[in-house]
């Protein structure tokens, strides 16, 4: 991989590190690059929802600098240190591929866990990344913790929601709180970094001068990377093809809508028959129950045994058949966990392949009213097992995909049979668990035929995983965690090199008095890679696909849409797989001269020509798009919208099934 070269620069008692004509890193003792120390954490898990503090007992500034260049490669070595307590050793290398990489090694008798680089910024600069962020697109004059964990309820403290889930269960959450972290970031002026890591970390881009990454454990790499053609696509090329990019997603997947249906197989049926019957083109039916149900105060959840439930699901594996000559795919459920008391767990269990405590038994995790097993996946014998049994019980019965849900929930205490910290492996967790699903396909040879979808994710995830989901949002019209949330989540998470992303339609959680409206299902964004449903977890509570032939008729027409756009989608597939730009992108990745879109999180491109504004506000028939710069027509109606030569904001009319969607020059 070619592109800008790396240098480094003396400056007196310091040194400067380019990337081409970028300064991304620098040292004076003044504004020391490292700092190191001491502290001690304290972490708690309760359902996925983590409870982390972390006690600072120093922290120390390296201004000493000494330069000890070692050769073999290495374009600059130094050692930072400072009276004597700690001292770290940089080194400045051009990476195989091409890129700039900065390593960082302590030295001297007395360890640091905690250490603090402090990277330049300009005053100006925006910052993109850090995973799926579901709050802030833009990430500049804020501070992000990275932790998997479970994405929160509500997700802002000021509001009812979070402060219930809170007193509830702990589980209310806070900006930050996300599924998929990942310790990297794209900058507006041209360069991403990735800080080469899995330890817990934290961002903090909250000061004008600079960015400062704070981790703990040992020290590690940053990599810096620009790519060779100039803007941010050519940033996110660079940055996806370091990381790795999607599997392609089958063909099929364009051909509809997944229907999200429980209950059985005469339920599946009935259910498709009706859908199709109102004009629904209906690619695929997604039942997670497929395995059995768990009913809980939460509401009702799944059996975790990953195994046909032949009593609810009698004659499945005929169905499956009839469907599929029929052009409908079955999809079913998964996670990384196994529930205590059934076969798998047993399975597990007897074989050695769950993770022990601190006493060498299993470690079985609370999970809400039931307990389940983690397969290791650091024991290639426990992972070609769990690879086998979702291929067996899976991809044999002839399941067109599935969600392949969690994988935030390693214990910290957790012992891992390859011997290495349950604390370092918390994070990597996800992509471990992406790669086993991977893995199942590759064995069956159904990767062209077979996909699954995550919520969770890493650094790496994205070379496993064909495509994300964003979780389990809020049937609710709430900035931090509900229709809004989810399209901000594919937008930052596009920026983190994860391109192929959608959400339930209509929302999951539905607690503490909400409920799902019809008019918040018709509003959900349509115009994503996936069109599927979701029951949510009080299925009676909520609006269905199916509650009246309005709904029906709105699925339909929207259904027809995706389906007309499969050759547009699919180009924008081949150009994610390629080139590493998202299918769902920021306006300013096609509009980066116009700074009016900078910060911008509730319109979108999907691809280079489809601009989709939809409606976030309960009640609104109208909202404020703005237009670039050029010619811009109405997606349903083909009326000139707007036109200019400079940027310009309208108020467009929205009614109920025509969410405002525009495309420039010609219809893509």
């Amino acid at each position: 991989m070619s592109g800008p070269l790396p240098s480094v620069k003396r400056q007196g008692d310091g040194f400067e590190i380019f990337l081409g004509d970028r300064v991304v890193a620098r040292h004076s003792p003044e504004n020391p690059l490292v700092y190191a120390g001491n502290g001690e954490a304290e972490i708690s898990m309760h359902h996925g929802n983590f409870d982390i503090r972390d006690e600072i007992r120093e922290l120390c500034a390296l201004r000493n600098f000494k330069e000890d260049t070692r050769g073999g490669g290495e374009l600059f070595g130094a050692v930072l240190s400072d009276s004597g307590r700690y001292a770290i050793r940089i080194s400045v290398r051009r990476t195989q591929d091409g890129r700039l990489g900065v390593e960082f090694e302590a030295e001297g008798a007395r360890e640091a866990n905690r250490f603090r680089i402090s990277l330049p910024a300009d005053p100006g600069e925006r910052v993109y990344g850090g995973g799926e962020q579901f709050s802030h697109l833009d990430l500049r004059g804020r501070r992000f913790p990275l932790w998997t964990s479970e994405q929160g309820v509500g997700r802002n403290k000021s509001t009812r929601i979070t402060l219930e889930a809170d007193l509830a269960d702990n589980a209310g959450g806070d900006y930050w709180w996300t599924f998929f972290p990942q310790p990297s970031f794209v900058s507006s002026a041209g360069y991403w970094c990735h800080f080469d890591s899995s330890a817990y970390t934290v961002f903090d881009f909250r000061k004008a001068d600079r960015h400062e990454l704070y981790a703990w454990g040992a020290p590690a790499r940053l990599v810096f990377g620009a790519g060779e053609a100039r803007g941010l696509k050519g940033v996110l090329s660079d940055q996806s093809a370091y990381f790795g990019r999607q599997p392609p997603m089958p063909e099929w997947s364009y051909d509809g809508v997944i229907l999200g249906i429980q209950g059985g197989t005469d339920v599946c049926q009935a259910k498709l028959e009706k859908a199709r019957a109102a004009g629904v083109p209906v690619a695929g039916i997604w039942a997670q129950d497929w395995e059995g149900i768990n009913m809980t105060s939460f509401g009702q959840r799944l059996r975790w045994d990953w195994v046909w439930n032949r009593e609810r699901y009698p004659a499945l594996d005929e169905a499956v058949l009839r469907w599929r000559a029929q052009g409908v795919r079955f999809l079913g459920y998964a996670n990384c966990y196994v529930g205590k008391g059934w076969s798998l767990c047993e399975e597990a269990a007897a074989k050695g392949y769950l993770v022990k405590d601190s006493a060498g038994d299993d470690y079985y995790v609370d999970f809400g009213e039931f307990y389940a097993g983690i397969p290791d996946l650091t024991n290639p014998e426990a992972f070609d097992w769990f690879a086998e049994a979702l291929k067996k019980n899976m991809v044999d019965l002839g399941l067109g995909g599935w969600m392949a849900d969690f994988g935030e929930y390693l214990p910290t205490d957790a012992v891992l049979w390859d011997g290495s910290s349950a604390l370092m492996a918390h994070n990597l967790w996800p992509a471990l668990w992406a790669k086993c699903n991977f893995e199942a396909l590759r064995k069956a040879g159904a990767e062209s035929e077979v996909f699954y979808f995550m919520r969770a994710g890493f650094t790496g995830s994205q070379k496993w995983c064909p495509m994300m989901w964003a979780g389990d949002q809020n049937v609710d019209w709430s900035a931090d965690d509900g229709l809004p949330s989810a399209v901000r989540a594919a937008l930052s998470l596009g920026m983190s090199g994860h391109g192929v992303h959608h959400s339930d339609i209509g929302g999951y959680t539905t607690l503490f008095g909400m409920k799902r409206t019809k008019e918040l299902f018709m509003r959900w964004a349509a115009f994503s890679p996936l069109m599927r449903t979701h029951e949510g977890n009080r299925p009676k509570d909520n609006w269905q696909f199916d509650s009246d032939e309005e709904t029906l008729a709105h699925l339909a027409a929207m259904g027809r849409v995706h389906v007309g756009l499969k050759p547009y989608l699919k180009r924008l597939a081949q150009e994610n797989r390629e080139r590493g730009i998202p299918m769902m992108r920021p306006m300013f990745l096609e509009f980066p001269l116009d700074e009016g879109f900078g910060a911008m999180d509730d319109q979108y491109m999907l691809g280079p020509d489809l601009l989709v504004a939809p409606v976030m506000v309960e009640g609104a028939r109208s909202r404020i798009v703005r237009f670039p710069a050029g010619e811009w027509r109405d997606f349903w109606s083909g009326d000139l919208a707007r036109q200019g030569d400079v940027s310009s904001t309208v108020e467009v009319d929205a009614p109920l099934g025509r969410p405002p969607v525009f495309y420039r020059g010609e219809r893509p």
